[in-house]
């Protein structure tokens, strides 16, 4: 161990092998919650032509590994009522885990197992290509995922963020077991894992089994997969789909700052003013009293690259114009009137208000502390987070609109009948 912090409930340090283990001590349950994240395993590293390999590797990795079966991992989890289950992501991959304190040490030794021997069974992986091209066949039936898949493609272009977690039904069908043993290969490795644990552990005991089943693990010699840069080019763009639907969805959509980007805070608050909640300004101005919208939001992605803003409603056909104009005025008013004291304090006070409700359970202390420090800020983030939110003014949420909420910015991606 090279690095120790203290850090409220919560402590952070470093095993020789370059994984990082935070530890948030919380005796009122003899739970434990555990979350394995791996840098560099998400679809930010993808190659275009295999789209979707992290998330057939999230479905694979725990149906077998070099000792026991799929069957043999779902006993071993169930026999002792834990929960284990991986999933991979834009810009990373994660294995989570849940158990009482006694039975802890087995189910993380078996995560351990998942991640450094998956057996890839060719049976596996054909179930699951079957399985997630039936998924990526199903969205393409949901009108609001289809508007969405086709305002991303138009802001990202060959950005992996512009394709689904899923990939395509042409890549997902071409990926190979070779292609997941590469890519296995060069992401899961140890100085790519952020383990985060919470409950009734300490630092020195968690440590104690952290290094039982993943110290002897040493990082190889053969590269690690290169993440591509991309060029970023706001611009203006326009897409619709006609299809005879019950309600049109009107999608705009803007680049938006990476989570690392001093602006991150503004634009977190900027979209709770606009689309959180039922107290929002375009749940109230659009829904309650122009009665334009069956769904009406706003939302921003945090992202490891830049991000995008969105805010959408859907309508009715008969009032889709006028609900696109309205929409759209709502935007344009970010960028002409600063919003009034009363209007700052309110979305502030819900905002951090979530927040704090966002951190009970042992569960979601895991995820917020290994999250935070796998995106590249670190533990500390947690209470920089507030001071930050709280620091926002009407003149920042002006000056952000008008910076990235422009019209030569705009693109709009409509489906259904204009």
């Amino acid at each position: 161990m090279v690095e120790r912090q203290k850090y409220k409930y919560t402590r952070k340090t470093s095993l020789k092998n370059g994984i990082t283990l935070i530890v948030t001590e919380n005796r009122t349950a003899d739970i434990i919650a555990g979350k394995i994240f791996c840098r560099q395993a998400g679809s930010l590293w993808e190659e275009s032509q295999q789209a979707g390999v992290f998330h057939l590797l999230a479905c694979v990795m725990p149906k077998g590994t070099k000792n026991l079966s799929a069957l043999e991992i779902a006993e071993k989890v169930e026999s002792i009522g834990a929960a284990l289950g991986m999933e991979a992501t834009g810009d990373y991959s994660l294995l989570s885990l849940k158990t009482i304190t006694e039975d802890f040490p087995s189910v993380l030794s078996l995560a351990a197992e998942i991640i450094r021997y998956p057996s890839f069974p060719p049976e596996e992986i054909s179930l699951e290509k079957t399985l997630t091209i039936q998924n990526i066949l199903s969205q393409r039936e949901q009108p609001f995922n289809v508007v969405f898949q086709q305002l991303r493609e138009m802001i990202y272009g060959r950005h992996p963020y512009s394709y689904s977690i899923l990939g395509t039904e042409e890549t997902v069908t071409s990926l190979t077991e070779t292609d997941l043993q590469l890519y296995h290969q060069k992401s899961f490795r140890p100085s790519h894992l952020v383990i985060s644990i919470a409950g009734n552990i300490d630092l020195e005991t968690a440590t104690a089994m952290v290094e039982e089943v993943f110290g002897d693990w040493q990082n190889p010699n053969t590269p690690s997969l290169e993440r591509k840069k991309y060029p970023f080019q706001p611009h203006s763009d326009s897409k619709h789909i006609s299809q005879a639907t019950q309600q049109t969805i009107i999608m705009m959509g803007y680049l938006a700052p990476e989570m690392t980007h001093a602006d991150y805070p503004v634009f977190k608050l900027l979209t709770s003013y606009l689309g959180n909640g039922l107290s929002s300004r375009l749940f109230v101005e659009l829904r309650e009293k122009r009665g334009l919208a069956y769904d009406v939001s706003a939302f921003y992605p945090t992202r490891l690259d830049k991000s995008l803003f969105v805010a959408y409603i859907g309508t009715a056909p008969q009032n889709a114009k006028i609900a696109q104009e309205a929409l759209h005025g709502e935007i344009k008013r970010l960028r002409e009137v600063c919003l009034s004291e009363e209007e700052i304090t309110l979305a502030k006070n819900k905002l951090l208000g979530q927040y704090a409700l966002g951190k009970q359970t042992n569960a979601e202390f895991a995820f917020l502390f290994g999250w935070y420090e796998t995106m590249g800020l670190g533990i500390e983030y947690d209470a920089l987070f507030p001071q930050l939110i709280s620091a926002v003014t009407a003149e920042d949420i002006n000056r952000v609109a008008n910076e990235y909420l422009r019209d030569e910015y705009l693109c709009l991606s409509t489906i259904g009948s204009i």
